[in-house]
């Protein structure tokens, strides 16, 4: 008489939560935060040394270096941080698929919503696990532009050596305006990222503590298995 076969029960481990804000994405934006600042304060120094608008000279209380020289000194230190940590955030983002989960897609739909929404102050943003069509299209503009700025200023430092770089724009002078315009339009989203975290404190907090534990389909993904 054949004995019945006995299975031994796997253990079922559950899955690892997953914060909103993995620490190794808090690491790199904390990081950028203060690159950027550098690169701000001390790309203003270098501007004033050689202004391109006649009418806007920065003041010294808000630039760094104390000669134009020291300035690039900050610059290039900055610059190296930014890029450095730029390459390991799109890396990450790409590779985890973080950015396909949260910044797409994109509807025209959901852009006339928004837009709607916000031009009537009824824009809420009370689930920080969503970005609306506003949130996506300036994170994904605000990399494009740091991208660009990037590449414009490879060009500016190395115009000889980035020589196939430089010819994408032109003239020297238009280098100097495309990195210009990419510096102001930073500024203006930092402007509007700090005053959206003002008026959502959460998400100020959840990028220092990692926020909600979210479910982005992974936990559901290894149970199905």
């Amino acid at each position: 008489m054949s004995m019945p076969a006995v299975t031994s029960a796997q253990p079922i481990h559950a899955p690892r939560p997953r914060r909103l804000h993995p620490l190794p994405l808090r690491i790199m934006h904390w990081i950028n935060a203060i690159a950027i600042f550098i690169m701000i304060g001390s790309g203003w120094k270098i501007y004033n040394d050689d202004v391109i608008f006649g009418f806007l000279h920065f003041p010294d209380w808000i630039v760094i270096g104390k000669w134009a020289q020291h300035g690039l000194q900050w610059h290039f230190f900055g610059m190296w941080i930014f890029v450095l940590n730029g390459l390991a955030y799109l890396t990450y983002g790409i590779a985890t698929g973080r950015f396909r989960r949260k910044l797409f897609p994109i509807s025209l739909r959901e852009i006339f919503a928004t837009v709607g929404e916000a031009l009537s102050f009824r824009l809420r943003h009370d689930d920080l696990t969503h970005y609306n069509a506003v949130q996506k299209i300036l994170y994904l503009g605000v990399m494009c532009v740091g991208i660009l700025i990037v590449i414009s200023g490879l060009a500016l430092w190395k115009p000889v050596q980035f020589s196939e770089l430089a010819a994408l724009f032109g003239t020297f002078q238009t280098i100097r305006l495309v990195h210009f315009l990419c510096m102001s339009a930073i500024v203006g989203f930092i402007l509007i990222h700090v005053t959206l975290a003002l008026l959502v404190p959460q998400s100020l907090v959840a990028m220092v503590t990692g926020g909600p534990v979210v479910d982005d389909g992974a936990a559901k993904t290894k149970a199905a298995r």
